[in-house]
């Protein structure tokens, strides 16, 4: 993370945008999971490092939440002190955002001395100007447990008619989101004993919400307006102005927390949400001990503020109404950015009962980050709740970023690199009148829309909305290639097709840049290929003119220039490895920590049966029958087992929700004809694809693609560098549905693979095409009743 490495603390700078940015902070009672992480720190970034790629002058506080009844509650479930499970947390939550690429100028927390400095200055601010009362109230007391309990430590049902959630916590309900008091819940019980607590009185401090309501309403009025705020985050602080402010407790009968001081009040802390958020300054005061130029400087620094939908009332109600009570000049939050919930496959992420997928599982999937970060931003619940599954993960790394960013990026950098003759020997060639290129002008005109699209919607904190705009770019530059065909222009009309390879290396370089922020180690990469220096290339400064600049393209990346070695940016992730992944995390952490153990045991117990003597294991003998059995149940891996057979395209069509993919209805021989999804559209225009005759691989297991599940696969070929794409053709007269075969190789197919066996992975690698453009498996040709299958014209390419 960057505050590792800061030198220097920045500070505003008078003349330039000044941008402070904060994310909710995360709670040091468990492990983050994907819902948090996009839900705040990971939106937060990406809105900081596209400031940075403005070239404005913006911070990035975050860190972890400490005090409170959670904390508590999870040191006396593990059995050590407050103090030892906050030095846990925060280790594990900072190796877990270092992982993501989280850029925080600071990741700090809230036990430290300059929190409680801080708190206790405001709190006797607000004392003096007499917005502070207090009150006898009640309060549930564990007679079992000998202490008064805090909210989050009494449980019982929501009092709400609509709701009776069952588990409803003292402070707020999960299920309908309520703000509570323990009193209110039906049936309460003490979280750590489930004894009823009785209720006793206890005298705490409150905050005058109502008497300081007109100035908080003046504020919420303006700002929401002027800082473009999200619609669900004006409905939450509408519906609390609507239902009338009340007086807020802000201490608390516990030992883990800022003490209060006040000699009347000197046994009790602070309530976390009354110091929670005053962590942010605290935080940005362990940065610089000139924090208060950052959040006493209302003039000339924007405050923008990142959080999930059930943090939104501590933020425009109970917060600002703190700050604008002690009669200072604060920065106030001119920007709140609020999500709604990720939810998990079928149910909702969650940390107290370890549902999900958690920060720390995210790297044991060997996923890369920058496929982590991709998919979280594009399902980004900003208007309403999204939903994760491990096959639309599939899709979108397979269909958006290997299909289409990765595929384009890659044809031009291996184009370019292959050897005079064939490429341009790894230099960009120099192309006088790119201007003047009709395809080329149309192209860049568009760009220079798109990167302006993508500016207005960033400044307006719009992230999925941005990253759309900019893989759009990338699906035109695909249609680009497609239709300057530069493979043919490079022999017929070379001016030209280093016009097209020029600006397409000019593309990479924008999407590169526009990608940064939400995929910075995909950014370092491609600069990497492109050879050139990742800190000083990447930049959309006004001041520079780069937005300008994106209307030209081919200036971006001068002639003469030498790229580095291309590479595959983006790996296929395999149908087999998301079944895996599917079981691995089904069920709560505590289920899949059972079902280890099980494992564990079985594999225990199958040891204890094995005989050892003399330092060597004794297999027990197995029966014929037992032999036949196994060999039967594991039968050889032989091109048999696949069931390919004659297919006819009666009817291609574009994938409603994928741009990259063909929905194809094929005959194959049944009753009724097979719904096929291809990632063919960059290569085989729509009117080809019309009454087809193909090779269809039938006994796949069907899989579901951005919606729509594919019941086959179509044989294709590729050449080296998978620039060029062509359909395997069976004879015209081949009678469709009929099975192709290996002359020499007899046996029947699986009626499914079986994807763990890697059947299809295994036989794959030995199809080809030979050098008379006849397709084979190793080298017996593929054969009909009428002939063998064929490609048009790549010799020597692989088949899949």
């Amino acid at each position: 993370m960057a505050d590792q490495n800061q030198t220097a603390p920045k500070l505003p700078i008078p003349g330039k945008r000044n941008i402070l940015i904060t994310s909710a902070l995360p709670y040091v009672n468990n492990v983050p999971h994907l819902g948090n992480i996009i839900g705040c720190v990971l939106s937060a970034d990406v809105f900081a490092r596209y400031c940075r790629l403005r070239g404005y002058n913006a911070i990035y506080m975050c860190g972890t939440d400490e005090y409170g009844t959670a904390t508590e509650t999870k040191a006396i479930e593990e059995k050590c002190s407050p103090k030892e499970i906050c030095d846990k947390y925060h280790a594990i939550h900072k190796q877990v955002y270092e992982w993501f690429d989280i850029s925080f100028d600071k990741f700090g927390r809230t036990s430290t001395p300059q929190q409680t400095e801080i708190c206790h200055a405001i709190f006797k601010k607000l004392l003096e100007n007499n917005w502070l009362s207090d009150h006898t109230m009640q309060q549930p007391y564990c007679i079992n447990c000998k202490k008064f309990l805090a909210d989050r430590l009494v449980e019982g049902t929501c009092p709400k008619e609509s709701c009776k959630y069952e588990s409803a916590r003292g402070d707020q309900c999960a299920n309908c989101g309520d703000m509570l008091n323990p009193t209110d819940l039906i049936n309460p019980r003490c979280k750590v004993c489930q004894t009823t607590p009785e209720i006793q009185e206890t005298r705490h401090l409150f905050l005058e919400l109502p008497l300081l309501k007109d100035k908080l309403v003046e504020y919420i009025d303006k700002t929401s307006v002027a800082g473009g705020w999200s619609q669900n985050a004006i409905n939450t602080t509408s519906a609390w102005l609507k239902e009338g402010l009340k007086e807020r407790c802000i201490t608390r009968d516990l030992k883990w927390g800022v003490p209060v001081p006040h000699e009347d009040f000197k046994d009790k802390v602070f309530y976390v949400w009354f110091d929670a958020p005053i962590g942010y300054i605290s935080i940005t005061a362990c940065y610089t001990p000139d924090w208060e130029k950052w959040w006493k400087n209302p003039d000339n620094v924007e405050l923008y503020q990142f959080m999930g939908k059930d943090n939104v009332p501590f933020h425009t109600v109970i917060f600002p109404s703190t700050l604008i009570g002690t009669g200072e000049n604060w920065t106030m939050m001119k920007t709140i950015s609020v999500t709604e919930y990720l939810n998990y496959e079928t149910g909702k992420f969650s940390k107290s009962k370890g549902i999900g997928v958690f920060g720390n599982d995210v790297k044991d999937t060997n996923i890369p980050v920058e496929v982590w970060r991709y998919y979280l931003l594009t399902n980004r619940p900003e208007v309403s709740d999204t939903l994760f599954t491990w096959s639309d993960l599939q899709a979108k790394l397979n269909n958006e970023l290997l299909s289409n960013l990765g595929n384009f990026i890659n044809r031009v950098l291996s184009f370019i690199a292959k050897p005079p003759g064939q490429g341009y020997g790894s230099i960009i060639p120099d192309v006088p009148g790119a201007e003047s290129h009709h395809l080329t002008k149309t192209l860049a005109e568009k760009v220079g829309k798109y990167v302006e699209q993508y500016v207005e919607a960033m400044e307006k904190v719009k992230l999925k909305q941005g990253l759309k705009l900019t893989m759009s770019i990338s699906s035109e530059g695909n249609g680009y290639l497609q239709e300057s065909q530069f493979w043919k222009l490079y022999k017929e009309d070379e001016p030209s097709c280093s016009i097209v390879m020029k600006t397409a290396i000019g593309l990479i370089h924008i999407l590169a840049c526009l990608l940064e922020p939400f995929m910075p180690s995909f950014t370092v990469e491609v600069f990497k290929q492109l050879n050139l220096p990742h800190q000083e290339q990447v930049s959309l400064c006004d001041e520079k003119g780069n937005v300008d600049r994106a209307r030209r393209p081919w200036e971006l990346v001068p002639a003469g220039h030498r790229i580095g070695e291309p590479k595959p940016l983006f790996e296929e992730l395999k149908l087999e490895r998301v079944d895996e992944l599917k079981d691995k995390y089904a069920g709560s952490q505590t289920e899949r920590i059972a079902r280890a153990e099980a494992e564990a045991a079985k594999i225990a117990e199958q040891m204890k049966k094995t005989n050892i003597s003399d330092g060597k294991k004794q297999q027990p003998s197995k029966s014929a029958a037992e032999t036949k059995s196994k060999t039967a149940a594991e039968p050889k891996i032989s091109i048999t087992r696949l069931d390919i057979r004659v297919g006819k395209i009666l009817k291609a069509q574009k994938h409603p929700d994928a741009d990259s993919l063909y929905v194809e209805e094929i005959d194959v021989g049944e009753a009724q004809p097979r719904t096929v999804v291809t990632g063919l559209v960059k290569y085989i225009p729509l009117e080809e694809k019309q009454e087809r005759m193909v090779c269809v691989l039938c006994n796949l297991k069907p899989a579901t693609m951005r919606g729509i599940k594919s019941q086959a696969m179509v044989l294709a070929a590729s050449n080296s560098d998978r620039t060029k794409i062509e359909l395997v053709e069976p004879p015209k007269s081949a009678t469709v549905g009929e099975r192709i075969t290996f002359p020499g190789f007899e046996g029947e197919p699986d009626d499914v693979l079986n994807p763990k066996k890697k059947v299809w992975e295994t036989l794959q690698v030995d199809l080809h095409t030979d050098a008379d453009l006849v397709a084979c498996y190793k080298d017996i040709p593929l054969t009909t009743s009428a002939g063998v299958c064929t490609v048009s014209s790549i010799c020597n390419g692989s088949i899949s």
